[in-house]
């Protein structure tokens, strides 16, 4: 019997000690709950990262089956390893290559983006096509550490006042976007649940 929880704890101190971004506690208890609550069994996960948030939404019911897209080698390959230390390689299906050149054939109940900020709006479109009639497409990372709120003038440089724009943009885009329908939430580090319009 595999002990999921010690292989979480260590994800956890691995993703600390190397700096590697996942999600926050509660952004990811809320994920897993509305796998849970909506009763999700297909997910596509763009942006692998080392699969701290694949293995946990895998965990919230057995039924769920991940394919998760990583495009950095290091990552990726400690995510198979993580999977793997899970026993959920059956289940979990990972890919290495940046998400904007996957064809993907089938359909999910869930799309969760979590990669390249500067591309969502690109993932999304790609995506969408990819999603059942009932789906939605979940987004972590729309409030950046809290920088999204802030005057343009009080970001420090350049590039982050770029990617800010980017995240904004993508706000824009999905408020505007005439066939789902999104709700902001300001659980973790932001996140938007966008529903396709009946």
């Amino acid at each position: 019997m595999v002990d999921s929880y010690s292989v979480i704890k260590a994800m956890r101190e691995y993703a600390d000690r190397e700096n590697v971004p996942i999600m926050q506690e509660d952004g990811i208890n809320y994920l897993v709950k509305y796998i849970s609550k909506n009763k999700i069994t297909k997910v596509l996960e763009i942006g692998t990262a080392i699969g701290y948030s694949t293995i946990l939404m895998a965990l919230a019911n057995e039924n769920v089956e991940i394919t998760s897209i990583e495009r950095d080698e290091k990552r990726y390959l400690e995510a198979v390893k993580n999977v793997k230390k899970a026993g959920l390689e059956k289940r979990i299906s990972l890919i290495y290559n940046d998400a904007i050149d996957v064809v993907l054939k089938d359909k999910f109940d869930l799309i969760f983006i979590d990669a390249a900020k500067a591309q969502n709006i690109r993932f999304f479109e790609k995506f969408e096509k990819n999603l059942n009639s009932e789906g939605t497409i979940i987004t972590d990372n729309l409030s950046f550490h809290g920088l999204v709120e802030k005057k343009e003038e009080e970001i420090p440089s350049r590039n982050l006042r770029a990617l800010i724009k980017k995240i904004k943009n993508y706000i824009t885009f999905l408020k505007t976007n005439k066939n789902f329908e999104t709700v902001f939430l300001d659980v973790g580090d932001g996140l938007a649940v966008s529903r396709r319009k009946k």
